[in-house]
C-alpha cells in the first residue's frame, strides 16, 4: 500500500483556536481524521505530521521524495503555513527530492493580505489548492491518488 504524506507547517497546531473566522473551528486532530478517511477511501496509507520548524519540513520532503522514487508513496500534501511565503529552502527541497507536492492552503490566500500572495513553493509544486477549508485536504488526497505514478 502506498503512502500519502501530509505535512503541516508552523501554527497549524493551533487550528480550531487561531482565527476561526479564517481557518474554521476544526482542530488538527480533526484534519488528521479527515485525511485518514480520505486515504482509506483511496487505498492509501497516511503519514500525517506537523512541525513549527522549517528544517524539519525540508527533511520530511527529502524522505517523501525517496519513498516516492522507490514506489512507496504517491506524494505530499504540503500546508507550509507562513513558510510558503518565505522559504526558498522548501522550494529547493521539493525540486531536489523530486517529490510530487500539492501545495495546500485552508484559506484563499489571494483574498488576504498582499504578503500572502507570493509563494516560493508554487513554482516547484505539481498543483496548488486554496480556499476549500480543511476539506481541501481530502480533495488533495484524491488528486494525489488520481495522479498516480
Amino acid at each position: 500500500m502506498k503512502t500519502a504524506y501530509v505535512f503541516n507547517g508552523p501554527n497549524l497546531n493551533l487550528l480550531g483556536t487561531r482565527e476561526p473566522q479564517v481557518y474554521g473551528s476544526q482542530t488538527l486532530a480533526d484534519v488528521e481524521a479527515l485525511c485518514r478517511d480520505a486515504c482509506q477511501a483511496q487505498g492509501l496509507q497516511l503519514d500525517f505530521r506537523q512541525t513549527n520548524m522549517e528544517g524539519e519540513l525540508v527533511g520530511w520532503i527529502h524522505e517523501a521524495g525517496r519513498a516516492q522514487a522507490q514506489g512507496q508513496a504517491v506524494g505530499v500534501i504540503l500546508n507550509a503555513g507562513a513558510y510558503t511565503h518565505t522559504s526558498i529552502a522548501l522550494h529547493d527541497a521539493i525540486k531536489g527530492a523530486g517529490a510530487r507536492v500539492i501545495e495546500l492552503h485552508i484559506s484563499n490566500v489571494h483574498a488576504r493580505e498582499s504578503f500572502r500572495h507570493h509563494s516560493y513553493i508554487s513554482p516547484a509544486a505539481r498543483a496548488v489548492m486554496a480556499g476549500f477549508g480543511v476539506k481541501g485536504y481530502a480533495l488533495a488526497i484524491q488528486a494525489l491518488a488520481e495522479l498516480g505514478d
